[in-house]
């Protein structure tokens, strides 16, 4: 599965010089120093879902992607710095695409301060996994993309609570195998259960729903499942990611 690339971007001398800096200590990414024509640029990597790291005022990042911006479940991570690299503000996506979090990591590259706005950031947040296969995945080809899926969402196998899917792969050998091997707990839910979570999914397929009973099993079961955790309403981490045999999404919910 292809990394998400991110897009650093500059518009002065001195901003230059951190995004060169950032460049070159985070994987994937890419420096636009100047880039023309700047909001059509700019705009296109946003709906492509690249993460965006702007070296610049806010004013100027909030003006060129009012256009573009869809909902907080659909949106790419966005941080703004100031040129100094004292500060790191997540504008977008902080809960949902993981920009708190990664504002925190950029923070620590450049030792600056992470500046964390976002509502429920004092809570604790429960981070859930659900993942859907065919019959008889192999635990390699699932424990693959669970990595993949942790990495694009920036978060380490120790912040998850568990692994969650549907009651009917409650006797998948590869997803009970892979749980044991992570040492997570492995649940499965009823689709009376996890049709509750049906309005917060990202897309819904109707053939699994008519295979199965739910409109998706990976992104219902992790909600399901950070919704019991936390005892409070969840959202999407990581939208349905997929390979050919098995599908993976991340949840959180917050502990009051």
């Amino acid at each position: 599965m292809k990394p998400k690339a991110i897009r650093i971007v500059a518009l002065t001398d001195e901003g230059k010089c951190l995004g060169e800096t950032l460049r070159d200590k985070l994987p994937h990414s890419a420096l636009w120093y100047k880039p023309q024509p700047f909001a059509e640029k700019v705009q296109r990597a946003f709906n492509a879902g690249d993460s965006l790291i702007f070296i610049c005022a806010t004013g100027i990042v909030v003006r060129t992607l009012a256009p573009v911006i869809k909902s907080k479940y659909k949106d790419p991570p966005v941080l703004v710095l100031d040129e100094q690299g004292k500060y790191v503000i997540p504008l977008l996506s902080g809960h949902e695409g993981g920009a708190n979090n990664w504002a925190a990591e950029v923070a620590d590259i450049i030792h600056a301060r992470a500046v964390i706005t976002t509502a429920k950031n004092y809570l604790q947040p429960v981070y859930t996994l659900g993942m859907g296969c065919e019959r008889h995945c192999p635990q390699e080809e699932l424990q693959t993309l669970l990595e993949t899926c942790l990495t694009q969402a920036q978060l380490s196998l120790e912040q998850v609570e568990s692994i969650n899917s549907i009651d009917i792969k409650a006797d998948e050998t590869g997803l009970i195998t892979l749980a044991k091997h992570l040492d997570k707990p492995y649940r499965t839910y009823h689709k009376d259960e996890l049709i509750k979570v049906n309005h917060l999914l990202s897309t819904q397929s109707e053939y699994v729903y008519n295979t199965v009973g739910v409109y998706g099993v990976a992104e219902s079961a992790a909600l399901w499942a950070a919704q019991m955790a936390a005892g409070d309403e969840a959202e999407l981490v990581l939208n349905k990611q997929k390979t050919a045999k098995a599908t993976c999404a991340i949840a959180r919910a917050y502990k009051r």
